[in-house]
């Protein structure tokens, strides 16, 4: 797991690097790294964006640069992985605008990652807008990057208490059960059999306990949920019977029940006004629930149960798709934003560094002139590091693919946020209609033990 913390700088900047990249707590500076500056010119190449966006208009920023801790459970994560989710944490955050330097310390009882970036990024040279829940998005990252490799996660219990995400959704009544169903629907869906069912729990981060009864628990969440109290379709059994296709709703639907529309079958169910479990069910979701399901239906033309499970895999890969296509722009963005710095800067201080060639009194020279001397070399050798001996590409034409490829990041982030809605539309769409239909099973069990009494 990992603990997350946020403080400002406002002066010691200097001070704040040389402690953070101390060869004695990063393996002879073996666990540092930067991006969009030389670890050993940051503090100076911080300063350099800060005075161009000065420049363009920005009034002085008070804080100069932020300082993230990232705190990693004893023995839980190598230095080199811990490293490597700093780095993944760094480009998640901050998108790939701000520069930054990060250590990782292996000096104490417990591995931890140092993050120090600048207050104003060097793409747009806007100052970093702090937001008051700047902490729970942070430690959600980090936490979604834990789960991804491998790494527990903290309960609210512990740490700073709940999570944003984790408050509001309290605060909304929002039930536990009623997510663990929708999440294993999902999965069922897209699952080849059993094992990946339990991996695809897992990925959305699940913590599975097996045995007489298979129970699930969520991240934040204090105790297990058995499978079996959400319904009687989610015993361990009956997860299996559904991956493989053995659902007898849906053979119901598809041969038993020729030329009856899915439609049918909830108008039914709707009309089963003495079933227990739907007036149960109307009470709690109100029957413009139901109105609101069949209207979807019917204007989505999913008139078969399989359409509409169709729809939801359909809805869940597009999105997941989308998340693909953000992180292929976005890590090209990485490599694009800090050559077009680093080259707009060479060629903006070649001149002086000329100059200073063909000084008589070099030392003088560069005393006058150190800020501008000391971000051209630092340009210069990035660009040698990051080109090697290849020409240098042209500063027009990676403006140009900048521009293209941030229209093409909203365009995703847009696409993203739709689907992200259309996604949650669904999935509660879907657990309507098995509600609804479980409640039609219900109606038909027990009016054929009352026939068979008669």
């Amino acid at each position: 797991m990992a603990v997350t913390k946020i403080k400002a700088i406002r002066g010691t900047l200097n001070k704040a690097l040389a402690y953070i990249m101390n060869p004695e707590k990063t393996d002879d500076k073996m666990l540092v790294s930067s991006y969009g500056c030389a670890a050993e010119t940051a503090a100076q190449e911080f300063e350099w964006t800060r005075k161009i966006a000065e420049q363009q208009g920005m009034n002085p920023v008070k804080i100069i640069a932020r300082h993230v801790i990232q705190s990693f459970d004893v023995g839980e994560v190598s230095p080199e992985l811990a490293h490597e989710i700093g780095k993944q944490f760094a480009d998640e955050i901050l998108g790939g605008k701000y520069e930054y330097v990060l250590t990782t310390h292996i000096d104490k009882g417990h591995v931890h990652n140092h993050l120090i970036f600048n207050a104003v990024d060097f793409v747009d040279h806007h100052a970093y807008k702090s937001y008051k829940k700047i902490y729970y998005d942070m430690r959600e990252a980090s936490d979604q990057l834990c789960k991804e490799n491998g790494l527990s996660v903290i309960p609210p219990s512990q740490g700073k208490g709940m999570s944003y995400k984790e408050y509001t959704e309290a605060k909304r009544g929002t039930s536990w059960k009623q997510k663990l169903k929708l999440t294993i629907d999902r999965n069922i869906i897209v699952a080849k059999d059993f094992d990946e069912f339990l991996k695809l729990m897992q990925d959305a981060g699940y913590e599975i306990k097996t045995g007489k009864y298979i129970s699930f628990r969520a991240e934040g969440q204090e105790r297990f949920t058995r499978a079996k109290t959400i319904g009687e379709n989610y015993t361990e059994e009956r997860i299996k019977e559904r991956i493989q296709g053995r659902n007898p709703r849906k053979r119901q639907m598809q041969t038993g029940r020729k030329g009856v529309s899915l439609i049918i079958d909830i108008q039914n169910s709707i009309k089963a006004q003495e079933s227990k479990g739907y007036e149960h069910w109307a009470k709690i979701n109100n029957l413009k629930e139901a109105a609101k399901t069949l209207n979807y239906l019917t204007e989505n033309n999913l008139l078969q149960y399989a359409d509409l499970e169709k729809k939801v895999e359909d809805i869940h890969s597009s999105y997941a798709r989308t998340g693909e296509d953000l992180k292929r722009i976005e890590a090209r963005l990485r490599q694009v934003q800090p050559l077009i710095k680093n080259i707009s800067n060479y060629q903006r201080l070649k001149p002086v560094y000329d100059a200073y060639m063909k000084a008589k009194d070099k030392p003088a020279f560069r005393a006058k002139h150190e800020a501008e001397l000391v971000i051209f070399e630092a340009a210069k050798s990035t660009l040698l590091a990051m080109q090697g001996d290849q020409k240098l590409p042209s500063l027009k034409a990676l403006q140009a693919e900048q521009q293209r490829l941030t229209e093409e990041q909203q365009g995703l982030y847009d696409e993203r946020a739709r689907l992200k809605k259309e996604m949650k539309q669904i999935d509660t769409i879907k657990a309507n209609v098995d509600m609804l239909l479980r409640i039609d099973e219900d109606q038909e069990q027990r009016q054929e033990r009352s026939s068979q009494r008669e």
